[in-house]
C-alpha cells in the first residue's frame, strides 16, 4: 500500500469540511465551471458533490456525514441488510443501505425522477470513467462509510478504476462477509482523530469489520493499525490522565507565548 502524503490528506480534508455549506464554489479548489454534479437526498439536500476538471486524470467524489435527524437516525439502524438492490455480495449497515437506496431528488437537468442516490452517484461516476478518469472517493462519518460502498461498487464494475478512498472518523460498514469481498482495503485510508467515539461504532466487536488502513492521529503521532481494543484502551486511559499532565513544566513552558517579552 503507497503511503498518503500530506498534501494529499490536507486537499481531502479541506474538501471534506467544505462539503458541509449549501455553496461550494468548486473554481476556487482547481475544478472545472461545469466540474460538479451536485448528488442530493429525498429531502433536497445536498449530500455528495462530483469534482472533476479537464486537466486532471482525478475526479473526487466528496461525501458529507450525517446532518439531519433522520440521518442521525439511521446510524442506530445496527442490524444488517443484504446489498442485492446494489448488486453487490454482501450485507451493511441497514442505516446506510438505507442513506444509498433513498431516491434522489433532481438537481440538474439530466437528473430524472425515481433515481437513488447510489444509481445517481453511479451513473455520473461511470460517465467520468468512461472519460478516462481515476475515482478518487472521500467522506467523513458515514459518508465516508457509504463512500467505501460507493467505491467498491465502482471497482467492481470498472476495476483499477478506483484511485483511492480517504476517510475520515468512519464507523464500521459491515460483517466478515464484507471484509472479505471489499477490493479496495490497498487503497483505502480509514483516518482516526484521537478518541473519536464515531470510529468504534457499531460497538458489536465480531459483527462489524472496518476495511482498508487505520491511520491514529493521536498525542501528537500517527500509527498505523493500532488494534480497535488498544486504541480504545489507550484513548481512556490517556483522557483519564490529562488533567494531571497540565501540572507538567512542559505544558508550562510551552505556553510562555501567552505572555509580552519586555
Amino acid at each position: 500500500m503507497k503511503r498518503l502524503k500530506r498534501y494529499q490528506y490536507e486537499k481531502y480534508a479541506v474538501l471534506c469540511n467544505l462539503a458541509y455549506p449549501r455553496v461550494f464554489r468548486q473554481t476556487q479548489y482547481g475544478f472545472d465551471p461545469n466540474g460538479q454534479r451536485i448528488i442530493a437526498n429525498r429531502f433536497g439536500k445536498t449530500i455528495i458533490r462530483v469534482l472533476w476538471s479537464k486537466h486532471q486524470q482525478e475526479a473526487i467524489i466528496v461525501i458529507k456525514g450525517s446532518h439531519s435527524l433522520w440521518d442521525w437516525i439511521g446510524t442506530f439502524a445496527m442490524w444488517q441488510r443484504r446489498c442485492k438492490p446494489l448488486l453487490l455480495p454482501y450485507r451493511i449497515h441497514a442505516g446506510f443501505m438505507a442513506l444509498l437506496s433513498q431516491e434522489s431528488r433532481p438537481s440538474h437537468k439530466d437528473d430524472t425522477l425515481g433515481q437513488t442516490v447510489f444509481e445517481k452517484t453511479i451513473r455520473i461516476s461511470e460517465e467520468l470513467i468512461r472519460k478516462g478518469k481515476r475515482i478518487t472517493v472521500t467522506g467523513h462519518s458515514s459518508g465516508g462509510a457509504i463512500g467505501c460502498i460507493i467505491a467498491d461498487a465502482l471497482e467492481h464494475r470498472f476495476p483499477k478504476s478506483i484511485k483511492r478512498v480517504v476517510t475520515f472518523g468512519q464507523p464500521a460498514v459491515g460483517g466478515w462477509q464484507f471484509k472479505k469481498s471489499y477490493k479496495l482495503h490497498h487503497k483505502t485510508y480509514r483516518i482516526c482523530c484521537d478518541i473519536d467515539i464515531v470510529t468504534f461504532l457499531p460497538p458489536l466487536p465480531f459483527y462489524y469489520w472496518h476495511v482498508g488502513k487505520m491511520l491514529w492521529l493521536y498525542n501528537g503521532r500517527i500509527y498505523e493499525n493500532t488494534p480497535t481494543l488498544e486504541r480504545l484502551i489507550r484513548s481512556l486511559f490517556s483522557w483519564f490522565l490529562r488533567p494531571f499532565s497540565y501540572h507538567l513544566m512542559s505544558k508550562y513552558i510551552r505556553n510562555k507565548v501567552f505572555f509580552d517579552e519586555h
